[in-house]
């Protein structure tokens, strides 16, 4: 399973298979299906929001598309409706062009390589890969928040501007390939951990970026415009009205909403497509 392994690799294995062994989340409702689409349900979902507020959502939302053909059959009004209150709704979008284009290119069957996977919309390098290792169990390296403070901490503690091409080397070499799927569960759990005993080592990544203020942004203001459309249509005024932020700034939301295909316009009122 793991060979030519040093000393220092070889603890480091075991760490991370005791700590997961003793602590892991194996409650978490993603974690107990195979079937690629609610992975990537999951997936796009944990992208910037943190587990506790995604699994009622979670939930919920395969609820009401239990199936990629359901989704990719409901218009993108009605998931940005049951996407309400995990934010970035261009996630909703994202998804949901994801479903279309499956049902359209690949007669519904869901793709089982990387190579047609990283293909869908909005998909990158990590969500393939996710979807490989916990739908498929390929061993594929993958790379995330948690991953990522595992390795940093422990294979580069005094380094600063780590890069994830240095993490990719160990990460590789640690890879369990017969059971990648658990493994990664593992790191993933362990990483959660160290970010609440000893801070966030992500910090020393070269790829570490401050998260911009969400309270007076344009991002706040797209979801707001989104959150009032979804309960029913508005008008321009109505928009204003209800919305605490300069007319302007408003405005231009909307219109880029409109351009993005994220609203619709009938009758001088706006709503959701």
């Amino acid at each position: 399973m793991h060979k030519r392994l040093t000393q220092t690799e070889k603890e480091f294995i075991k760490t991370v298979w005791d700590y997961y062994k003793a602590h892991g989340r194996q409650s978490l409702p993603w974690r107990h299906t195979q079937n690629p689409y609610r992975i990537l349900v999951s997936e796009v979902m944990l992208q910037q929001t943190q587990v506790e507020r995604v699994i009622p959502r979670y939930k919920s939302f395969l609820k009401k598309f239990p199936t990629l053909a359901m989704l990719a059959h409901a218009s993108l009004g009605d998931v940005l409706r049951e996407w309400q209150g995990l934010g970035y709704n261009r996630r909703a979008k994202m998804l949901h062009q994801c479903a279309v284009t499956i049902v359209k290119d690949y007669k519904g069957k869901f793709p089982k390589t990387h190579t047609e996977l990283i293909m869908l919309p909005g998909v990158g390098h990590y969500t393939a890969g996710a979807i490989m290792a916990f739908a498929y169990n390929v061993p594929v390296p993958i790379i995330e928040t948690n991953i990522r403070t595992v390795f940093i901490h422990h294979f580069h503690k005094d380094q600063t501007d780590v890069t994830d091409i240095e993490l990719f080397h160990s990460i590789g070499i640690v890879l369990d390939t017969e059971n990648p799927r658990e493994w990664y569960y593992a790191l993933m759990d362990y990483g959660a951990y160290l970010k609440k005993t000893i801070g966030n080592p992500n910090s020393r990544s070269k790829h570490f970026a401050v998260q911009s203020t969400f309270k007076n942004s344009d991002r706040q203001i797209r979801g707001a415009i989104v959150k009032f459309l979804a309960e029913k249509e508005q008008s321009r005024n109505e928009l204003c009205k209800k919305l605490s932020f300069d007319i302007q700034r408003i405005d231009e939301q909307v219109e880029k909403l409109l351009k993005e295909g994220m609203i619709a316009k009938k009758n001088q009122k706006y709503k959701l497509p």
